[in-house]
This record gives C-alpha cells, structure tokens and sequence, in this order.
C-alpha cells in the first residue's frame, strides 16, 4: 500500500476529468504532478504541486486550476479537506480511517510492506569496497562498503535485481610491492634481520602471512633471486589479503556476490577486445593532448598517444588509454572491466568510489556510454572521509596496521550495527566525523541508540501484553477494530507510517541510502514521543491492562511502527533491538 501514489492517481483522474470537460487542454503531460507531505504539517496531510506545474503548459493561473482541483478531490470519500494557499498549492486532509487503514496495512504487509516493484527486475550492478588487496581495510573502505552495501540492499527492496561485486585491483605494480613485502616476512620467519625499505608495508598483518608462506614451501625461497619466486609470492600474498579482507567485510556483515579479478583483463585479450568495440565506433586515434590546465610541469612535453575520445560522451578532455611504450595506462583496464558488465546485460551500474578518485568520475561514465551506445547508465557515487574521534581528539593510529585505523578496529570498538547506522547518517559525499565515544552513548542524541530504543519499547509491550493474556500476533492486530486511534499523536505516527512506501521508491531512485537512516530516526521520534505521552496520560499507554479491546488498537500501531523499523534496520544491515541494556 502506497498511499501517497494512491491519492495521486486521484489528482491525475480528477485532471484528466477536469481536460474531459474542457477545462483543462488536450495533450497536458502530468508527469511532473507530485503528491508529498506538505513542509508545514499544519497545512495538511498532504500537498499536490499540480496547478503550479500545470499553469504554463495549460496556458492558466495556477489558482484558477488550484480552485477547480480541489472542488473535484472534496468529492473523494477518503479527502476531507482540499484547500488552495498561496499561488495555487493545493493541501488536503484525509479521514483518521484512512490513517487507520495504514496501520491495518502495515500488519498485514509485514516486512514487504513498502516493499517496491520500481524496479522492475532491472539487473542492477553495485560495485563497491574494491579496495588494493595489500592490506587491511581502513575505516574509509568501512564507509564505502557499508554505503554500497545498504544502496545494494535499498535497490532490492524496490524491486531490482542487485549484484554486489567487488573488483579486485590484482594486476598492478602495487601487488609485486606486496609479493616483496612478505617475502620480508618470510625471511623473517626464517629468522634473519629484514629491513623494510620506503614504498614496501611493514605492517604486523604480513607476519602471519610470511609465516603461512614459509610453512607451504619451506626454505625454498630463501635466498633466491626475485624471479624465482615474485609470481607465486604475489599469487600466495593476494589469496591471503583477500582473505582477510573477506573476513574484515563479513565483521561488518558485508558478503559481496562476485569478485572480479583486474589480472583476469591481463593476457587474455579482454582488454584488446574493449579497446577494439571503441575503435569500431571511430573512437580511438593516435593525438597529442593539449598540456594540462594550471600550470604546466617542466617535463611535460607534447607527444603522441593512443586516445580515447571521451569527450565525445560527456568528458572534459579526451584520455590516454596507452602508454608511450606500449603498455596500458590504469584506464585501459578500467574500461575492460566495464565492458565486461555492459556485457553481462546489467541495466544500470553503479560505482562506490573514493572521494580521491573524483577525476576519475567523467570518464568512466564516458567510457560506459560509448561502450553501451548510451543503453546503460553508469551512476558513481563518491565516497568522503571519516574523520576519528575519541575523548575528544583526534584517534588515528592502529598498531596491527602501522599508519591508519582499520575497518576491523572500528568493528571491535563499537560493533557491527553501531558503525553502520551512523556511518549512513550522513550523506556519501559529505565528510563524517565518528567520535567513538558519541556514537556508544545511550541518548536520544545517538541516533541508532534512539531508534533502537524504539524497537525495543515495542517488543517490551508485546512481552507485557502476552503476560497479560492479550493476543497480539499480527492477524489478530490487523483484524482489530482502530477506531479508538483517534489522538492527534497515534495519527501523527500512522502519517509518518504511510510515508514509508514512498521513502523507499525515492532513496531507491536517487540511490540514497542515507534516506532511510533520517526516515527511521524521525518515525523512532514519533513513537518515542508518543510513549512519554502516556506518563503524563494513562489513556495513552499504549498497553491498556484493564481494557484489551483497546490495548490490541494501540499496540497494533506500536507493533506496525515497529514492522517498518525492522524493515529499514534491515535495509540499512542493522540488527534490530528486542531489549537494551
């Protein structure tokens, strides 16, 4: 049940009546007629920008329509109100059963209750994390893969269908830095002084890593020139990096669906074949790049190379896709790997990447409309920084890393959900600051505490319900009489119920997790509210022990509150508290 898409469908037929009797003229386009919450709940229940999108195309004040609208909604049993204000915005009250309504629909639902078919089954790729396999995840990697997790889960729930995918970037020189580095780690184990020379990782994660090494092969390294041994050191070193990054992601309750391998581009004509359907399309020439914008480094010079015309697709410049030598650039590869996924049929990609790789966003987006002519759009969502606090400064350093916190410590620190609420609080591309003190305290101040807090008020009153022998499953809940929620309070609370629905088809369509976290934490205000309403007003309570007929009412309403917390908690990954301690 979609109430808001319900009360729309009858503004647009009470529009197309109103072009039937000439009122209005032929050929009016209503895509634009929204049906909202109005920004001042005193206005109403709800508020349709018709007459204002309508006026200029339909050639008429906006009032005049405004007028004329609303007389033919006051028609409409479920509308009580339908009023004009200002320069022809149009707000309207519904009747308390249809609030009631809500709440019945929401016990009937359960957890698909707001759950969309937007989507379509469309197939949906959601690639985030992707991060270097040459070491632990830092707290930024958390960020990312917790905002990409939630949109993968988000876009489930309005009826795509999502892979969750993870690109291994394998195929660099910074692995053969990484093959290098437990190889120290090996000699190490072996139990001779190393030395951990500028551009290698001394961190203490590649101890274990030497010693698992050493016990596969024994002494057979040691001392051997590095071509003897790079490519298995690398392959072995990768194997164990992924391990433990899949281990870090499952901590946060990340598990990806596919991992795509960079070395798999490499060797087997994957990255030739891209570069070649480009070339197909007259998009590939040999030309000299103008000399970058600013100022113009000393060793720059003008040279041919082998480029990409992006600009052709939206980008700023055209980009190099090979090297003077003959070798790839970093974007080659890049464009491979999309290819690949135009190529498996997905309708829509989607990028988490870091906000470091911003310049990176036009041409990707460019190379995916080339290589799709333009089918499947590409939406790449950057990712900014978190910045640590503890006891009010600054927390930065992890010993098991060496330089940096990782997605592990913060995991120990504060747990799974803790760290996933409050990292999806804020949008993707605004900073984060994660004060570890805040964001464990027990306030109304702590956002996923105050939620949590709600849900367990609502499984507290079940629990006390049941002790006193009322029945309260969801089919007799839904069957019960909702008359009595009659308070400005229990209605307020049903309103922002029915916005559920719709809060979920647009944080889906903007792939905006973010959304459902502030949603969840305005209906936990709600029902918060309403809970200490009933200290000052026995009548409130939403458990009646002298009085069943009336308890069942209110706590249908309690329990349907708490079908939609569980059912964001879930979007976003967050367990949903039945007690606090």
């Amino acid at each position: 049940m979609n109430l808001f898409a319900e009360i729309r469908a009858t503004v647009i037929a009470a529009l197309e009546a109103m072009t039937a009797e000439g009122v209005l003229p032929e050929g009016l386009d209503f895509a634009n007629v929204a049906v909202e919450p109005p920004r001042d709940a005193a206005h109403g229940d709800m508020a349709t920008n018709a007459a204002m999108v309508l006026a200029k195309p339909a050639g008429m004040k906006p009032r005049d329509i405004a007028d004329i609208l609303s007389g033919k909604l006051a028609e409409d049993d479920r509308i009580t109100e339908a009023s004009v204000a200002g320069p022809g915005f149009l707000n309207m009250r519904l009747a308390p059963s249809i609030w009631q309504g809500v709440v019945k629909a929401a016990l009937i639902g359960g957890p698909d209750y707001g759950r969309s078919e937007m989507g379509k089954g469309q197939k949906v790729n959601v690639e985030y994390v992707s991060a270097n396999p040459t070491g632990p995840m830092h707290v930024g990697h958390a960020r990312g893969a917790i905002v990409g997790d939630a949109m993968a889960s988000l876009l489930d729930y309005a009826g795509y269908d999502v892979t969750r995918e993870y690109y291994i970037n394998d195929g660099g020189a910074q692995v053969d830095v990484l093959a290098r580095s437990v190889y120290l780690r090996y000699l190490e184990a072996h139990g001779r002084e190393v030395e951990f020379a500028d551009g290698t990782y001394p961190g203490d994660y590649l101890v274990e890593v030497g010693q698992k090494l050493m016990d596969k092969v024994g002494d057979a390294y040691v001392d051997e020139p590095e071509e003897v041994w790079l490519a298995e050191v690398r392959e072995f070193a990768t194997d164990a990096m992924m391990e433990l990054i899949r281990e870090d992601l499952a901590a946060l309750g990340v598990h990806m669906d596919h991992f795509f391998s960079e070395k798999s581009l490499y060797g087997t004509g994957k990255i030739e074949a891209a570069i070649d359907a480009l070339r197909a399309k007259g998009l590939i020439y040999r030309g000299v790049l103008e000399p970058p914008k600013g100022k113009t480094p000393e060793d720059w010079e003008p040279r041919e190379q082998t480029l990409f015309k992006s600009t052709e697709h939206g980008d700023d410049v055209d980009r190099p896709i090979m090297k003077s030598d003959g070798a790839w650039t970093y974007f080659a590869p890049d464009i491979a790997y999309h290819y690949d996924k135009v190529t498996r049929g997905y309708d829509l990609l989607i990028d988490i990447f870091g906000a470091d790789h911003g310049g990176y966003v036009k041409r990707m987006k460019a190379a995916v409309s080339a290589l799709s002519d333009g089918r499947v759009p590409l939406d790449i969502k950057l990712i900014q920084l978190v910045k640590l606090y503890k006891n009010g400064e600054p927390f930065k350093m992890s010993k098991r890393a060496g330089t940096f916190v990782t997605l592990r410590d913060v995991v120990d620190m504060v747990g799974a959900d803790v760290a996933r609420f409050h990292m999806l609080m804020r949008k993707n591309d605004a900073p984060l600051d994660f004060d570890f003190d805040k964001v464990t305290e027990q306030s109304k101040d702590n956002p996923v505490y105050y939620v949590q807090y709600a849900h367990a008020r609502v499984c507290s009153v079940l629990r006390k319900a049941v002790d006193a022998g009322i029945a309260i499953d969801d089919a007799t809940l839904s069957a019960t009489d909702l008359t009595g929620l009659t308070h400005a309070g229990e209605l307020e609370l049903a309103k922002k119920i029915a916005e559920w629905p719709r809060l979920v088809e647009i944080a889906a369509r903007g792939n905006e997790p973010h959304r459902v976290a502030f949603y969840l934490y305005e209906l936990a205000s709600d029902l918060n509210t309403q809970w200490s309403r009933g200290k000052d007003d026995a009548s409130l309570r939403f458990l009646q022990e002298d009085d069943p007929a009336t308890s069942q009412a209110k706590i249908a309403l309690a329990r349907a509150t708490a079908i939609v917390i569980s059912a964001g908690l879930g979007i976003l990954g967050v367990t949903p508290a039945e007690e606090l301690r």
